[in-house]
């Protein structure tokens, strides 16, 4: 198995994403990128701990590759706009892609500068090394599935499920 660690707004509009995809084992909603360990979602919401709300993708790379994870990242979230993803604006909610090695950074480098191609305004994704990874609590973990009725579900995380359905039709898992 490989990780990725991609922050792109809130990870309860990313989670069900990879989730949805074809071999991918796991994904888990977290915090990365802060200086204050074990950070509660309270503490990430304050805006002081300098954590990325991220999902943690476990995935077969026999499967799907780092690449495709990449682009769909790219494909389902606006990297444009610097802390922001729609009406949720922070720091937390930035476009990053946290990288675990050398070849991973290499690979994002590469699928940003690829994916400028699709967008009118520039890319802001940050590309950095992943520190730790701090799992969210558990009540954000499957939270789409969970609360599908849910306001914020019905209003931004359903449509962005029904476009990634529709744009990546051949990566769905059975």
């Amino acid at each position: 198995m490989e990780q990725a660690i991609l922050g792109g707004g809130c990870f309860w509009c990313l989670e069900p994403v990879f989730r949805a995809m074809a071999g991918v084992r796991d994904v888990q909603p977290g915090y990365c990128g802060g200086h204050v360990d074990h950070p509660t979602y309270e503490q990430v919401c304050r805006k002081d701990t300098g954590h990325v709300e991220v999902v943690q993708v476990d995935f077969d790379p026999d499967r799907i590759s780092y690449r495709t994870v990449l682009e769909v990242f790219f494909g389902t979230h606006d990297p444009t706009t610097p802390d922001r993803q729609g009406h949720d604006i922070g720091p937390q909610y930035a476009s990053v892609i946290f990288y675990r090695d050398e070849a991973q950074r290499i690979a994002a480098e590469a699928a940003r500068d690829d994916a400028q191609a699709f967008f009118d305004a520039p890319i802001c994704t940050r590309i950095e090394p992943a520190g730790a990874f701090w799992p969210a609590e558990s009540l954000h973990r499957e939270y789409f599935e969970r609360y599908p009725e849910q306001g914020y579900c019905q209003f931004v995380i359903a449509p962005k499920m029904a476009k990634f359905r529709q744009r990546y039709a051949h990566l769905l898992a059975d």
